[in-house]
């Protein structure tokens, strides 16, 4: 318990209430959940109780339905944000209904009521479909690839013209740009890649050392950490080369080996610097899963020759 037993409290709803969300929170972390999650989470609750104007003790089903009903038809928020608003006050309210803390009990006595689960199967939305990603979304073509790695060169051009500082960041976020299309990663895995995770790959040795790139920041399970995994080289190799060549993010330049500074964008929006007017996110994930297809060069969408289409191996 995080109240004393027989203390009384200058503003019990507000103290009772804190003492719930703090117990929560220490409950997610020994779940393994990360500090991030449990902060949402948190911040999700609060949300609701501002919006019902009420304690938890004082919840009901209406006004989670209320709630629910104005972020989705009034404010306009997607159908995945509102399941995960419902999900977690679900999850508050399974733990303070759960006899083994006690708060039953305590609100009983206190305020004479008890909280209950006020989200149930008739009022929340089931996650059936795997894939939610807007329709109105789509992969960039190949005229927008290629100028956005267009750009993203001209930039390291530019910097280095005028006389200024800045291009060797500059040419690692153009490289940046290249190792997340080619090798299909997230933006964390991508800002997150060090030059020790690249090495060669036994079963495509004309790769060189650049052969197979170890990804340490993949998207981890619940109550999980990062999960590892591997993803082969194919088409971006001589961009990754080139980068480690010019020694585009040095250790004493980012304070700490195992980080690197680089800015992966959300998406390319149309209007915002010298850039490109794109209106189309940028796609992580090539097409074929994962696999490049036919190998080109880096910054231009020409095939290179001499470099067929490989299959992955081991």
């Amino acid at each position: 318990m995080h109240l004393a037993a027989g203390v009384p409290l200058l503003h019990p709803g507000e103290q009772v209430f804190a003492a719930m969300l703090e117990g929560w929170r220490a409950q997610q972390l020994a779940r393994n959940l990360a500090l991030a999650t449990a902060g949402r989470r948190e911040a999700m609750v609060r949300a609701f109780a501002a919006h019902a104007d009420a304690f938890p003790w004082q919840w009901g089903p209406q006004m989670l339905d209320e709630w629910l009903g104005e972020l989705r038809g009034v404010k306009g928020l997607r159908r995945s944000t509102v399941r995960s608003y419902a999900s977690s006050v679900s999850a508050f309210c399974r733990y303070v209904t759960d006899p083994a803390y006690g708060w039953p009990g305590q609100c009983q006595a206190r305020f004479g009521s008890h909280p209950v689960q006020v989200a149930h199967e008739w009022n929340t939305a089931v996650h059936v479909q795997q894939d939610e990603a807007d329709p109105r979304k789509r992969a960039f073509t190949l005229n927008e690839l290629q100028a956005l790695f267009d750009h993203a060169d001209a930039q390291v051009s530019r910097v280095r013209g005028a006389g200024r500082k800045g291009w060797l960041p500059a040419f690692r976020d153009a490289a940046a740009l290249k190792v997340a299309y080619g090798f299909g990663l997230r933006r964390t895995e991508a800002a997150m890649l060090d030059v020790a995770d690249l090495g060669p790959n036994p079963h495509a040795l004309e790769f060189g050392e650049f052969g197979v790139c170890q990804v340490r920041f993949g998207k981890a399970m619940k109550g999980s950490p990062p999960k590892h995994r591997s993803v082969l080289t194919d088409a971006i190799r001589r961009g990754i080369r080139g980068a480690v060549a010019v020694r585009a993010r040095p250790a004493d330049r980012i304070g700490h080996p195992a980080q690197a500074a680089v800015r992966v964008p959300r998406r390319a929006r149309p209007g915002r610097g010298p850039g490109p007017a794109l209106a189309a996110p940028l796609v992580c994930h090539p097409p074929d899963r994962g696999r490049l297809g036919p190998a080109v060069r880096p910054g231009s969408l020409e095939p290179i020759g001499g470099c067929p289409r490989r299959a992955p191996r081991g």
